[in-house]
């Protein structure tokens, strides 16, 4: 990283004030990405979970399927799906709500007696569905939050922080040598001052 700054007390200072401001937020940067990690570690375990679950409750309606043909899906639509949201570590996350359906009419003597347990069979699987879907949407932000974290930290830890105490360091040797410097000239004035006088004597 290439700072672009001067050999001045000026630009010393504002190179500090922007040190600090890394060193300061490098503690809070790390708990966020400890968070985050963490937080990505069970959405992915939860994810899995849900999954095998969604895969089980498939497979259990693999038998039914005759069944499943004569099933008029028109009788059952999602209406809403309602979302809350928390943040988490400062990521807003979606949570799953209440999902409304609307089940169109139908004929309960003419229909097949299965069909209200199809119906919340159904509702079931969709729930799961749309949980997973959430499950996926929230795992892929909760990984780019930590991605990001984690690249921040490291272009703190690794390239700002030294780039900054580098260029600071250099600041104080140039304005030492120019103080040792000024004051080597003033001693070497004096001491022709005092020889002058000492021969005007």
């Amino acid at each position: 990283m290439n700072l672009k700054f001067q050999y001045n007390k000026t630009s010393l200072q504002n190179l500090d004030k922007q040190l600090k401001i890394r060193l300061r937020a490098m503690p809070t940067l790390k708990n966020k990405e400890s968070a985050l990690r963490m937080e990505v570690k069970n959405a992915r375990k939860l994810n899995e979970e849900l999954g095998k679950k969604l895969e089980q409750t498939i497979r259990g309606e693999e038998n039914n399927l005759r069944m499943w043909n004569e099933f008029d899906d028109s009788l059952l639509k999602i209406r809403d799906i309602k979302l809350s949201y928390r943040k988490i570590a400062g990521v807003k996350i979606p949570e799953p709500g209440e999902i409304m359906f609307s089940v169109r009419d139908y004929d309960l003597f003419n229909s097949p007696k299965w069909y209200p347990d199809g119906l919340e069979r159904l509702k079931e699987l969709i729930r799961l569905t749309v949980e997973k879907q959430l499950m996926e949407k929230k795992y892929a932000l909760l990984e780019y939050a930590r991605k990001k974290t984690t690249q921040k930290v490291n272009l703190y830890e690794k390239v700002q922080i030294p780039a900054y105490e580098n260029a600071i360091r250099r600041i104080k040797r140039y304005l030492e040598d120019e103080d040792n410097l000024a004051r080597a000239a003033q001693k070497i004035v004096k001491t022709r001052k005092q020889k002058t006088v000492e021969a005007g004597l």
